[in-house]
């Protein structure tokens, strides 16, 4: 299916390859106007961050060290100084590289030597483009040591050397970049993790692809505009029309992670929010949730029982979506109650904390659920889901969501500053919007119960993951502008949703 206008597209290297071939073989675009166009555009991100000085072009033999041949003639043209530093021996150089190389005015290439960085503006890291794979080897390892070590700005051609531009996945050394002029489109690697790391600011370089090259592209950056899907109150809106979330959750010492959810949910657009919760501790949320009904369900040791399956099913046969596990604990009775009552609740659902981790090792159990289910764990709980280590999760995060999203035939949210959105069809979307404010405790609940009330809205799981993401990330900048990110709490991103749906959309 094609992606929705809201998701801009982020292709990966073989789709790449076959828009820059159906642009050479069907349009009839010279494969060398594509290259000059490229390191035209390099060159002016190249000036951009480093306006004055020394530039040092470190190039490999392929297309991408022509396009880095082009940059530097470019740079010449324009009076800087331009050290050409080539890994291989120029009379290997084929093709358009090899044309672009005796097209260079000025001084000739030099073999690279780490010395020869020294005192360089900038650094043009041209070595290795979207085709490569796997850990780089000498020399281009060497050589991307050395232009980590060195002081100036960095700047990749493409995609940083060593980052896998189809997965984001560095699986040995890999050039850190200040900023990465992307070619006709952002690479789906450039934005997620930890190949998100290694691009700095990414800039997108048209290079005359003409617009409607065949392919589907899978994956796409999460948009503002996903916040029009959103449906709006109206004159003739009720408490009930606009949607009822159930949150179940909370245990002794974890009573504030269903009561964030339950806020987040209300400020998100519910219409009606109930919190299902250890009989117990009922006082503390009847205390604490004005807006919200509460709902007493058995416990055992203040924790969820599984005499309480019955009374909570029968709640969520009367609401529209159902937040579960947040703040539950671990005790197996709860986690008992909580797969139970996952598979038997017949209304959309999201897993999220401890409704997670009752699901460790049994992921392939969500699959017979028929009402859609979304996921929001963060790599460790994205872990224990999968049996791996979350070390694994961290190293290949697309890979596992979209293979946790598969086995559950789930929507996942793998939380982070990358957050994905899969989806069991493998479409991705890519939030990119990550604020450090949000680096606190409870802003994971906030997102699960801004998601629910979007489910609860009637919106398909992809687009209410989709539009969550991106509504709790606005909300995150928009809350660490006004109090500053390193002492934001939770409380304060839901504080921030109305103003930020309201603005956004």
């Amino acid at each position: 299916m094609p992606l929705p206008g809201w998701l801009e597209p982020l292709p990966d290297a073989e789709q790449m390859r076959a828009a820059d071939a159906w642009a050479i073989a069907d349009q009839g675009v010279p494969s060398l106007e594509l290259m000059e166009r490229a390191g035209e555009g390099l060159a002016r991100v190249v000036a951009e961050q480093a306006p004055d000085g020394p530039v040092a072009v470190v190039c490999g033999r392929g297309n991408n060290g022509g396009d880095g041949l082009v940059a530097a003639r470019v740079l010449r043209a324009e009076g800087r100084e331009v050290r050409v530093l080539c890994l291989e021996r120029p009379e290997d150089f084929r093709g358009d590289a090899r044309t672009n190389l005796e097209r260079l005015p000025g001084p000739a290439p030099e073999g690279f030597r780490p010395a020869a960085l020294e005192g360089a503006a900038a650094i043009v890291d041209a070595m290795l483009g979207t085709g490569s794979s796997g850990a780089p080897r000498e020399p281009v390892a060497g050589a991307i040591e050395a232009i980590n070590a060195a002081q100036g700005a960095v700047v990749a051609a493409d995609v940083p050397t060593g980052v896998d531009a189809s997965t984001g996945e560095v699986p040995g050394a890999a050039v850190r970049a200040r900023a990465t002029a992307a070619f006709h489109a952002a690479k789906l690697g450039l934005y997620v993790a930890p190949g998100k790391r290694h691009a700095g600011e990414v800039r997108i370089v048209p290079i005359g692809i003409p617009p409607g090259a065949p392919g589907e592209v899978p994956a796409g950056r999460i948009r503002s505009a996903v916040l029009g899907e959103i449906p709006r109150r109206h004159s003739a809106s009720t408490k009930f029309s606009e949607g009822s979330v159930l949150v179940a959750g909370g245990s002794s010492g974890l009573t504030g992670a269903p009561c964030l959810a339950a806020e987040a949910a209300a400020r998100a657009g519910a219409g009606y929010v109930t919190a299902a919760v250890p009989a117990s501790l009922h006082l503390v949320f009847e205390l604490r949730l004005l807006e919200a009904m509460t709902r007493p369900l058995p416990d055992a040791d203040g924790a969820l029982s599984a005499a309480g399956r019955d009374g909570l099913l029968e709640a969520a046969g009367r609401a529209d979506a159902l937040v579960l596990g947040c703040g539950a604990g671990r005790a197996e009775e709860t986690a008992e109650l909580v797969r139970a009552v996952a598979t038997g609740a017949p209304l959309p659902l999201l897993l999220d904390a401890d409704g997670l981790n009752a699901h460790a090792g049994r992921l392939d159990a969500l699959a017979a659920r028929t009402q859609p289910t979304v996921l929001t764990p963060h790599a460790g709980e994205l872990a224990r889901l999968l049996g791996l280590d979350s070390a694994e999760v961290e190293r290949a995060r697309l890979h596992h969501a979209r293979a946790a999203a598969r086995t559950s035939r789930a929507v996942v949210v793998l939380k982070g500053d990358d957050t994905l959105v899969a989806a069991p069809d493998g479409t991705v979307g890519v939030g990119g919007q990550g604020s450090p404010g949000l680096a606190t405790a409870g802003t994971g609940d906030v997102l699960s119960g801004v998601i629910g009330a979007l489910l609860a809205k009637g919106l398909d799981p992809f687009t209410a993951a989709c539009a969550g993401v991106r509504l709790h990330a606005g909300a995150g900048h928009r809350a660490a502008a006004a109090r500053g990110a390193d002492g934001l709490i939770a409380r304060d991103v839901i504080d921030a949703l109305p103003r930020e749906r309201a603005e956004a959309s």
